[in-house]
């Protein structure tokens, strides 16, 4: 009798998880409000002579890139690819960066990853990390490509969701240079505790369940559902920190679409930078916001015992966006070339 009751609650049971998902899935109308963010509307400017557009494949897509290139050039000059934050464009800001290292006699090259800006890939606003680790692979093998670029000196700069992204490259790649990591997001479980911490565990129930939405009707080969990348507090989006919404809104471009593919929640591959820190064996510098409310200092604290002799840690007292603009923007970036002078040039 004990089996058969059991057998008829699991029964039960399984309709409502069926039942779940179906109206989680094929429900009209379920979606979740647009956060409308003020674009920067400044005329894009023309590429200056020294600023190529190219392109490269990873697997089937075309990735869009620009290239900057320094004059006068004589001999092959080290190269910086920069990697963008979460949901952002090269034409976010990395310019303001790549014009600076350009002056002082380095290549760069930025990129949107795939799903992004100017790049291929379906659906549109899909973020995996994989995928853009295998893009920015992508990235340096064809700057060491370039007859321009001293292949032997190829630095790797991410900022953000980006920013442990060149630890986890130059672990697996000895021919890295050096790494800059710009208030980096280096380890996830961590990040994550300080978040469920701020928003709350309904918060990620209802983020789950847009994700469990978003990644069955990829299934069924149905459109995207998608959430907000950025939002203000008490709203659904991905960030949703106090500050956040007006530090972001700063940076956006024109082109800025505040969207990403919700199945993001169920998607990390196994990313974590600090993990891949023990087998990094080139001159890192971390730039550090202590006053940080999307990175946990506990993070970046523990990488940096782990990296150990190989780490250069600078540490300034604003919040995550305060390190795009104004006086703090040029103190990060200073201490970014002293960096690459040290490491780059010999």
């Amino acid at each position: 009798m004990i089996f058969k009751t059991i057998g008829i609650f699991l029964v039960y049971f399984l309709g409502i998880i069926i039942l779940y998902l179906v109206i989680i899935i094929f429900a009209p109308n379920f979606h979740v409000p647009k956060q409308p963010i003020n674009k920067n509307k400044k005329t894009k400017k023309p590429p200056q002579k020294f600023k190529k557009d190219i392109s490269f494949k990873v697997g089937e897509s075309i990735l869009k890139a620009w290239l900057y290139l320094p004059e006068n050039l004589s001999l092959p000059v080290p190269c910086v690819i920069m990697s963008h934050g979460f949901g952002g464009t090269k034409d976010m800001l990395l310019e303001s960066y790549a014009l600076r290292y350009r002056e002082a006699g380095m290549a760069v090259l930025t990129y949107d990853f795939r799903h992004f800006g100017e790049s291929e890939g379906e659906p549109r606003q899909l973020f995996y990390i994989s995928y853009q680790l295998e893009d920015l692979s992508a990235a340096i093998e064809y700057v060491r490509g370039v007859k321009e670029v001293n292949s032997d000196k190829i630095a790797l700069w991410g900022t953000s969701a980006a920013g442990g992204y060149g630890i986890v490259v130059a672990a697996r790649d000895k021919k890295i240079a050096c790494v800059v990591g710009q208030c980096p997001a280096l380890d996830s479980r961590e990040d994550g505790k300080l978040a469920l911490k701020r928003e709350g565990i309904g918060f990620f129930l209802r983020l789950f369940m847009h994700a469990q939405r978003d990644m069955g009707r990829s299934r069924f080969g149905l459109s995207a559902h998608k959430i907000p990348i950025i939002g203000k507090p008490g709203t659904l989006a991905m960030i949703t920190a106090p500050g956040a919404f007006e530090g972001y809104s700063k940076l956006i471009s024109s082109g800025f679409i505040n969207e990403v593919c919700a199945r993001i929640l169920l998607r990390s591959h196994g990313y974590n930078p600090i993990d891949y820190a023990k087998d990094v064996k080139c001159p890192v510098l971390l730039q550090v916001c202590t006053k940080d409310n999307l990175v946990s200092k506990i993070s970046y604290q523990k990488t940096a015992r782990i990296l150990d002799k190989y780490v250069t840690l600078k540490v300034y007292s604003i919040g995550h966006f305060e390190i795009y603009e104004g006086e703090y923007f040029k103190k990060a970036i200073s201490d970014q070339i002293d960096f690459f002078k040290k490491h780059l040039f010999d």
